[in-house]
């Protein structure tokens, strides 16, 4: 595409950074690992919840229209069928009988009109072939048709089959949204390029539903809604593009579809999609079940099925984003005064893992240690902080700036009056973009803290 830049060396040095650091591992990694599967360790985890966190409180508690729903993983095979899912949910595979590689169709290389291979370059490539993505499973003790379901690929599902009881519990009127954020499993052919394409992962949804003349000028309104949002995270305007998607490439039930896509070291890819699904999914779903899944306005005294409005934004996919648009080396003075290469992840504060840092200057002075141990005490019930006393304090800003930490505090002589007693009770607050250092009273640490990260 226009103006993408492939980057491999930064994206193998984001990947070792985050097993490096704690943030991402590969699944099962003592027995060789399992394709496509990662766990988040311990800063990982941090920025995960912290992402989910932020996307609730925007698009469920700071709205009137939108309340919350958390569906199970596994559900009645018959929603699968009345979804179209289980007949269709498919990818096209190809496989080269050359090097035994298993790929998506639209992965195969056309060169001066010949198809090859992307792994080792062979012509001799297998017809494409339907495969199902979805997990399949069974459900009680015996393992037949009558038991067979499959672990959910998407998470929208639960809300369409759910509208009815959410509408009536809720009191709610069109146009409002039911929000969810949960795990889905696709078996992908070839999952690839680190968490981007992975096989479990999380999915950020909000189904809003609306009356048929509405669906078109929320889809845009929803459009703008999410740009905003990966704004407020940190991701830079000029870093989102909008694909308008096609009428030959969106969902047939779709009027119009906006994929918000993101430039990744390894290409230009989809972090969200805002779809328009007119009624489809209500009216599938009503007519499979025999239920009602109509809306009585009280105004018109008409009954429709609502239509839906949905973006659909991938948490894995959006961290990854986070983590690449953070990810910068730049030239910082070392104990001595030299300049060396200092890598930091500039996360905006409220995404950031650790929030603030705290440090004795030196670990071995009791009263600056103890010091040091009251501020982690009084930081502690408004964010996530830590406590570092080894090495020294130069080491320890690098040590936080590579994991993102926007803050670090240092306890000094200064702190306890040693030097100046006007400056009793302050400590030395530096900031990790700038590296600039200011002087801080104990007092006002906490409130200053909480409107930085906010």
């Amino acid at each position: 595409m226009a103006g993408e830049k492939i980057d491999n060396q930064r994206m193998e040095k984001i990947v070792s950074l985050c097993k490096r650091r704690g943030f991402i591992f590969q699944s099962s990694e003592i027995y060789g690992g399992l394709n496509g599967l990662w766990d988040y360790g311990p800063l990982g985890v941090e920025l995960k919840r912290n992402l989910k966190n932020y996307w609730w409180r925007v698009m469920v508690h700071e709205r009137d229209d939108v309340v919350g729903l958390d569906g199970s993983i596994l559900m009645n095979r018959a929603v699968w069928k009345a979804s179209g899912h289980e007949d269709t949910f498919t990818d096209p595979m190809v496989d080269c009988r050359s090097c035994k590689a298993r790929l998506r169709a639209d992965q195969i290389l056309n060169k001066k009109g010949e198809q090859q291979c992307p792994v080792c370059g062979g012509k001799d490539l297998t017809e494409p072939r339907s495969f199902n993505l979805m997990f399949k499973t069974y459900v009680g003790a015996t393992e037949d048709e009558s038991s067979v379901t499959y672990l959910r690929p998407e998470t929208a599902q639960a809300i369409f089959v759910q509208f009815k009881n959410v509408l009536e519990t809720s009191r709610k009127k069109l146009p409002f949204g039911v929000a969810q954020i949960g795990k889905a499993f696709r078996n992908e052919i070839n999952p690839r390029n680190f968490t981007f394409r992975s096989r479990e992962f999380e999915q950020m949804e909000l189904e809003y539903f609306c009356r048929p003349e509405e669906g078109m000028r929320l889809l845009e309104y929803w459009k703008e809604e999410r740009l905003k949002f990966y704004e407020n995270i940190g991701i830079a305007r000029a870093e989102l593009h909008v694909l308008n998607v096609s009428d030959a490439d969106r969902a047939f039930y779709s009027k119009g579809t906006y994929d918000i896509e993101y430039d990744f070291p390894f290409g230009r890819q989809e972090l969200e999609g805002v779809a328009y699904r007119t009624d489809y999914d209500l009216s599938q779903h009503q007519k499979a079940s025999g239920k009602s899944l109509e809306y009585f306005d009280d105004e018109t005294k008409q009954k429709f099925v609502p239509h839906v409005v949905e973006p659909s934004a991938g948490v894995d996919r959006t961290v990854l984003a986070l983590i690449c648009e953070a990810y910068t080396e730049d030239e910082a003075p070392d104990e001595k005064g030299k300049m060396e290469t200092r890598t930091v992840l500039r996360f905006h504060p409220r995404m950031a893992p650790i929030k603030c840092a705290v440090f004795p200057l030196l670990k071995n002075k009791e009263p600056l240690v103890a010091k040091a141990k009251e501020i982690i005490s009084l930081l502690r019930p408004h964010m996530f902080v830590f406590y570092d006393e080894s090495g020294a304090i130069g080491r320890r800003y690098r040590r936080q700036d590579e994991i993102g930490t926007p803050f670090g505090v240092t306890v000094d002589f200064e702190t306890l009056g040693e030097k100046d007693a006007v400056l009793r009770d302050t400590v030395t607050l530096r900031e990790r973009d700038s590296m600039k250092q200011e002087r801080v009273k104990i007092s006002e640490l906490t409130q200053l803290l909480t409107a930085r990260i906010a």
